[in-house]
C-alpha cells in the first residue's frame, strides 16, 4: 500500500500487528511512524511503549520474542525494527523452489508462526530502508518483498519524483505562510535533489529566518540557504547565460568557499548550454515549448529553467553556443589533468565568456 492508504488505514482501524515499511524515502516514513505511535499508544504510555530493535543487532527471532513478552508498565507496546535486511539469509540467492533455504526458516519461519497468534496490543514495524526500487537495488528489493511476503501489511516508501516534490514543496510554503516567487521554487526543489526531508526542513528555515510578508527570491535563497550549494551553482549557470562574468566570478568564488567540487558546477553548465544549443537548432519559441521539449516523465523541466534556456539562446549565436560547448570540453579535461588549482582553471572558463551584449 502507499503511505496515503496506510494513514487512511490507521484513521478508521488499528494497525496491523506486524507491518513492513519497505523503501528509502524518510519524510513519508516519519509522517507513518508518528502516526502509528499516535494511533497505538495513547501519550502517557509512549515513553515506556515504544521500544527500537536493530536487526543488525539481533535477531528476528529475538525481536518476536519480545513482543511476546508482557509488560507490567506498558500494556500496549510499539516494536521499530530497523534494518530488517539484515533478516534474510546471505550467500545465495532466493529461489521460487527453495525461498531462503534452511537460512530463512530460522527468521521467516518464525514469524509466520507469530503471526498465526500475534501479542494483543503490540505492533511491531519491520523497517526496510536500505535499497532504491529502482537500478541494481530492484532484485534486492523484490527479495526482501518475498522474504516478508507473509506480512499483509506493506508499505511502499519511494522516492519523491519531481513533480510530486514540487508540489510537496508549494503545500508547506503555503503551510508556512511563506511568498516565495516560481523561479526561487523550481531553484530550492531542483537544487536539493526532490529530497522531500530537506525540501521540509530549508522551508523551515525559511520560515523562521525570513521576514514576515516578503517575497523569496532566487538570491535571498542562496543566502538563507547555505546548506544547498546546489543553488548557487544554478545561480552561476544563470549568470554565465546572461553573460554576466562579474556576478559568475563571485558565485565561483562562493562555490569554492563552501568546498564544492567544481566539476558538478561544470556538469550543470553542460547541460544548460546543451539545452540551449537544442533550442537554437530546433527553433523553439518561448518557454512553453521548451518546457514541452524537454521534459519527461520524473524529470520535468520547470518554468523558471525553461525560461533561462530561452534566455541563454537569445543572448548567444548559434556558433557561440558550439564554441562555449568546446570550451566546457576544455574545462572538463583541464579539470582532470595535472594542474594548480581547479579554481584557476573555472575561472579561465568564466573569463572567456565574452560580457553581455546585444545579440545579432
Amino acid at each position: 500500500m502507499t503511505p496515503d492508504q496506510f494513514l487512511a488505514h490507521i484513521q478508521r482501524q488499528n494497525p496491523s500487528p506486524v507491518n513492513l515499511f519497505l523503501g528509502p524515502e524518510p519524510y513519508r516514513r516519519e509522517m507513518c511512524r508518528r502516526a502509528l505511535v499516535e494511533r497505538a499508544l495513547p501519550p502517557e504510555e509512549r515513553q515506556d511503549g515504544f521500544a527500537r530493535h536493530d536487526l543488525d543487532e539481533i535477531t528476528l527471532a529475538a525481536v518476536l520474542d519480545d513482543a511476546r513478552s508482557l509488560s507490567l508498565f506498558a500494556p500496549r507496546r510499539v516494536l521499530w525494527v530497523s534494518n530488517a535486511e539484515a533478516a534474510l539469509p546471505r550467500g545465495r540467492a532466493v529461489s521460487d523452489d527453495d525461498p531462503g533455504g534452511e537460512g530463512r526458516k530460522s527468521g521467516a519461519a518464525v514469524l509466520a508462526e507469530y503471526l498465526k497468534d500475534p501479542t494483543p496490543g503490540v505492533t511491531v514495524v519491520l523497517d526496510a530502508a536500505r535499497y532504491e526500487f529502482e537500478g541494481e537495488d530492484k532484485q534486492k528489493v523484490e527479495r526482501v518483498r518475498k522474504f516478508y511476503s507473509m506480512i499483509p501489511a506493506t508499505v511502499e516508501f519511494p522516492r519523491f519524483q519531481a513533480l510530486e516534490a514540487r508540489q510537496l514543496a508549494r503545500d508547506l510554503v503555503r503551510a508556512a505562510g511563506l511568498e516565495i516567487d516560481r523561479e526561487a521554487m523550481d531553484m530550492l526543489v531542483e537544487s536539493l535533489g526532490n529530497d522531500a526531508l530537506r525540501i521540509s526542513a530549508e522551508i523551515e528555515k525559511l520560515r523562521l529566518y525570513s521576514a514576515s510578508g516578503k517575497t523569496i527570491g532566487a538570491e535571498a535563497l542562496a543566502a538563507l540557504v547555505p546548506d544547498a550549494s546546489a543553488s548557487t551553482i544554478f545561480g552561476l549557470v544563470d549568470s554565465l547565460g546572461r553573460r554576466d562574468r562579474r556576478k559568475a566570478l563571485e558565485l565561483l568564488h562562493l562555490l569554492v568557499r563552501q568546498g564544492e567540487y567544481l566539476p558538478l558546477a561544470l556538469a550543470f553548465l553542460a547541460t544548460h548550454f546543451r539545452m540551449a544549443l537544442v533550442t537554437k537548432e530546433a527553433g523553439l519559441r518561448g518557454a512553453q515549448q521548451i518546457q514541452d521539449h524537454f521534459s519527461r516523465p520524473g524529470r520535468a523541466v520547470w518554468r523558471g529553467k525553461a525560461e533561462q534556456i530561452q534566455n541563454t539562446a537569445s543572448l548567444f549565436s548559434r556558433r557561440e553556443l558550439e564554441s562555449v560547448l568546446k570550451r566546457i570540453f576544455d574545462t572538463d579535461h583541464a579539470l582532470r589533468d595535472a594542474r594548480p588549482d581547479d579554481r584557476i582553471v573555472m575561472e579561465n572558463f568564466v573569463l572567456g565568456i565574452r560580457p553581455a551584449r546585444a545579440s545579432k
